[in-house]
């Protein structure tokens, strides 16, 4: 089995901690970027030097994309992305969006557009949106079965503009006359989605081409997996399936964990008590999902390996950052045995990140790849850019 590993651009700001540059859950000061009082662990500024260095450097180590995501916390996905395309040479960028604030003929059209600038190193990963809040800050205000029911919709059109031929469509939310992209997309990129809830199977069955979890313990990921495949056959379709998480992976069992203690020991109390809060109102299937894991974990200030919810895969992370909120941490070998674990599931795909992002990189892309290489899970050795 070849497996696909991609890394993340941290285009809110990153940081040695997760006070700095954890998510955007994380308490923002005037400036809009998060910090730590009283320590020298200020945020590193998503400017487009620092974010150049780490897709160089996911280049150099072999990932095939970086994720970029979207949201009102963060840059632009569009913009920042495009503005890597001649940073880097064939790093692949999977581009995160909403669906419902741009109309999906121009999606459309922006994706071709990105294909022809980067020669075709276009990925689009669709976020239907769990947060009430950060929707209406968009001004979308359609509940969470709804954004569901215009997703449908909006990749029906966006696959009909790709057609080649001029596309009609009628919908609750969208009516398109003559949908079509000037000068055909090619290649169509892929479309990456997740999502939890009873209404985003079907979306993903119908349109996706790799179905994505986050880092859930093997067993529930399994059931996942099994609901997806099921639906996808009843449309007549098979799709690929990845899976978000973190990494903190070191020489030695005993020197990531190490670390894991450190980021946890570092967590602001002011900022876990806000995130937290915040993460309890998440419409979100997945967020309700990813809380449900800190279970057994009653009362902050605990131990580091009790938030260790399946042997090597920690939940602190979620403990400030929203969304994906587990790493996978050990040394090398153990990291990459969890990865042949989930592999065996049917996970071909690791989207994976870590603080800080830049050496986080090199920590995994130096020691997990290599060890997975041997292990034959790569198609050849992890690809180099040409100079």
């Amino acid at each position: 089995m070849t497996l696909k590993f991609h890394w993340f651009l941290p285009t809110f700001g990153d940081g040695r901690t997760l006070n700095g540059g954890g998510g955007h859950n994380v308490p923002r000061d005037a400036s809009g970027l998060a910090a730590r009082p009283g320590t020298a662990d200020r945020e590193r500024r998503p400017t487009l030097e620092y974010l150049a260095q780490i897709a160089r450097a996911a280049e150099n180590l072999g990932f095939d994309a970086v994720l970029t995501p979207t949201g009102t916390w963060c840059e632009d996905a569009w913009i920042t992305a495009s503005a890597l395309i001649s940073e880097t040479r064939r790093l692949r960028f999977l581009v995160a969006f909403r669906p419902g604030l741009t109309s999906p003929t121009l999606a459309a059209q922006m994706a071709a557009t990105y294909q022809r600038m980067s020669g075709g190193r276009l990925l689009m990963n669709v976020v239907t949106g769990g947060e009430k809040t950060e929707q209406a800050r968009f001004g979308d205000h359609l509940s969470h079965a709804e954004r569901y029911a215009r997703t449908d919709e909006f990749l029906t059109v966006v696959r009909g503009a790709w057609s080649g031929e001029p596309f009609d469509f009628s919908g609750k939310y969208y009516q398109v006359e003559g949908a079509t992209v000037a000068g055909g997309v090619d290649p169509v990129p892929e479309l990456y989605f997740g999502g939890s809830s009873k209404p985003a199977g079907p979306v993903a069955a119908r349109h996706v081409d790799v179905y994505l979890t986050w880092g859930e313990p093997p067993e529930q990921v399994a059931e996942k997996i099994a609901w997806i495949r099921k639906l996808a056959a009843q449309e007549g379709r098979i799709l690929r399936f990845g899976i978000r998480l973190h990494a903190i992976t070191r020489d030695t069992s005993e020197e990531a964990w190490k670390e894991a203690d450190r980021l946890l020991k570092a967590i602001d109390p002011a900022t876990f008590a806000k995130a937290q809060k915040a993460l309890a109102a998440s419409e979100s299937v997945g967020q309700q999902r990813m809380l449900a894991l800190h279970e057994n974990f009653r009362a902050f200030g605990g131990s580091t390996r009790d938030l260790e919810i399946y042997p090597n895969l920690w939940a602190g992370i979620g403990l400030v950052r929203g969304g994906a909120g587990t790493a996978l941490v050990g040394s090398h070998s153990e990291v990459a045995d969890r990865i042949e674990e989930y592999a065996e599931l049917g996970i071909t795909e690791f989207i994976m990140s870590g603080y800080p992002h830049l050496e986080e990189a090199y920590w995994f892309g130096e020691g997990v790849l290599p060890e997975l290489q041997r292990r034959g899970f790569l198609a050849s050795e992890p690809l180099k850019a040409t100079a």
